[in-house]
This record gives structure tokens, sequence and C-alpha cells, in this order.
């Protein structure tokens, strides 16, 4: 990263990767001069800043320890580890427990936070001129193909760590906690409708917040009509968007309730950014360039991660156990905080 005035925010100065036909390949289309086959090598010669980890999820945990252990920030791709015993041992290696203010970071791309739709509605919700949030919905429904699932890695509890529910609903549900905070319980099913995988491939949950508020939750890979969809009821508005893998301001609709139609739609008109921007890697990258570059906390760390990665693992251990879960139920030491499919050996069941 740089701080002279003209220079470009962040410079790739190498790349890894065990394929040397990929690691030709990336280092050429993006002039990068270094790239390695070993992570110690790429830490000690390369020196970076900061690491983008966007390997296969089980990866993610090994890399991303070696990468804070050696003085380097890391933002990792979702999900950012396969169990929450993994996300809590690298909070502790990052020392945000202790109140840690220096760097290595870590934090998650959760890019659905930073498009302007999602800030202002976060905005409007903090302001309190919606109400109280009383209703959400909160839908993925996309599809893939057998195809997909016979990939390696995928589709297995060791290597990907759970299904829609873990790879695709992920974004979702991480709007969907970015407005509504902390979950209190939830109740779900998990199942195998259509594909042949070890993991689920559709699951579906209810949802209570700390906030009284609640939601439906839908996570499918085996919808041909592809869709992401949230939707908000508040005291004086709901809040919809519909978008698949990322959304502009265009995808947003606002319904105030009758009799608040002026004061609703000014505060959201006045929330509005110049422009807008959309939802992607770009925006979210945009805010942790520059949080590094000034010393500051990049977004998304460990405690903001954590709320999205427990509710994954309360929608599993609700299916597998058969029973309503809250947080506790997902302590340190029990089954489903060391593994998102806890004590089940074989198959999803529901």
């Amino acid at each position: 990263m740089s701080g002279d005035a003209g220079a470009p925010p962040a410079t790739i100065v190498a790349v890894m990767d065990t394929d040397d036909s990929q690691l030709a390949a990336f280092m050429a289309e993006f002039d990068v001069p270094s790239g390695y086959r070993r992570l110690e090598d790429l830490l000690t010669d390369g020196r970076p800043d900061l690491v983008h980890i966007c390997t296969p999820p089980s990866a993610h945990y090994p890399v991303a320890l070696g990468c804070l252990r050696a003085g380097a920030s890391v933002l990792v791709e979702k999900p950012p580890t396969i169990s929450l015993r993994e996300l809590d041992a690298l909070a502790a290696v990052e020392g945000e427990e202790g109140g840690h203010r220096a760097p290595p970071w870590f934090a998650t791309v959760f890019q659905h936070r930073f498009g302007s739709g999602q800030r202002r509605l976060a905005a409007l919700v903090a302001s309190g001129v919606l109400g109280r949030p009383l209703l959400a919905v909160c839908n993925t429904t996309w599809f893939r193909d057998q195809a997909y699932f016979d990939v390696e890695w995928r589709g297995r509890w060791d290597t990907e760590g759970g299904g829609p529910t873990m790879g695709h609903g992920i974004h979702q549900m991480d709007m969907m906690l970015d407005v509504l905070g902390e979950w209190t319980e939830v109740s779900a099913i998990a199942r195998t409708q259509a594909r042949k995988t070890a993991t689920e491939d559709v699951s579906l949950a209810h949802v209570t917040f700390a906030n009284g508020a609640v939601a439906s939750v839908v996570n499918s890979v085996l919808s041909p009509r592809e869709e992401s969809y949230l939707r908000f009821d508040f005291e004086y508005a709901t809040v919809e968007v519909t978008h698949l893998y990322g959304y502009q301001d265009a995808d947003w609709r606002l319904t105030p309730a009758p009799g608040r139609d002026e004061e609703v739609l000014m505060a959201w008109e006045h929330a509005a950014s110049p422009g807008g921007s959309r939802s992607g890697h770009a925006a979210q990258f945009a805010h942790v360039i520059a949080a590094l570059r000034d010393g500051r906390r990049p977004p998304v760390g460990p405690a903001q991660t954590r709320g999205t990665l427990s509710l994954i693992a309360g929608i599993y251990a609700s299916a597998f156990a058969r029973r309503p879960v809250t947080p506790d139920y997902l302590a340190p030491g029990t089954p489903f905080y060391q593994r998102m499919n806890g004590p089940v050996d074989g198959g999803t069941r529901t």
C-alpha cells in the first residue's frame, strides 16, 4: 500500500498458487512481479501488508493463521472458516479479544454490506425513522447442477464446511444480520433433495432476534429461476431488494405504511448517496485499503463475522438435532462449535 499522492492505493506484490499454469497466467495478466508455490516463501520474500485468501474453504484457516503469525493482515473470502472453533482461534491470534489495535488484522469479504442501498438502510434503521423491525424474509434461491458438486472439494463437510447454507446463502444472511443484529433462536431443517452430495442442497429456517424481529430464511441451489431476495417489514415501511450476485440502487424498493408516506420517503431520499455504489468486491476493498493505510481495523472483523457464522452453525445444529437452538448450544467444546455437521457422520438428514 502507498501513501504517496497520485500512487495507486495498493499494489499486488506477489501471488501464490499450487498450480504452475494458473500461477503464470495470473502473473502475466496482472503484471505481478513475484509468484510462489509456498506460503512461507511468499510471506518471507514478498512481505505483504495484506493477503487476500481465495482458496477452497478448508484452507482458509491454516493460510490465515500463517499470515497473521507472520505479521500480514488477512482478507478472506467466504466462508471465513469452516467452523466457529477455527474463527475463534484466528480472533485470538489477531488479538481482538484483548483489545489489540495494531495489525495484523483479520477481515471477511462480505461485500454486500458496502453497496449504497444496504448502507442507506442501516443508517435509517439506526435513526429510528422506520420504526421497530418486525418481520424479515431472506431467500437465496440459486441453481447449481450436479457437475458443480462433482468438483472434488465441493459438497463435503471437511473441505467446504456445508452446502448452500454455508457457501451461498451466507451473503444474504449477512445482510440480514447487518440490519437486524443479534439472533437469539433458530429452528431449521436441512435436506438433500436432488443432488448427490454429502451436504444439504436446501435449508429452511425461522430465526428470532434480540430486538424481537422474526425472519424466514431459505437457502437453495435447486431453483431454476435464480434470485436473491431480502424483505424487511418495519413499523412504518417495508424495504425490499431483489438481485442475484450484486445489487445497485435501482434494485431496492420502499413502501411506506399508510400515513407515513412523506416522512419515510423524505428520509429515504435524503439518505441516498449521490450516484450510489453497487455492492461488490471493489466497494469493500476500498474500505479495507483505506482502513489499513490509516492504521485502523478494516471492516467486518472477527466479531462481525462471528454473528453470521454462528447463525449458520445454528441452522445446521437445529436441523441435525431436530430442536430449536440458541447461541448457548454452540458454546466452545460443543459438537457444532467444532464442526458444522456436529456429531453427524453420514449424509444430511432432517
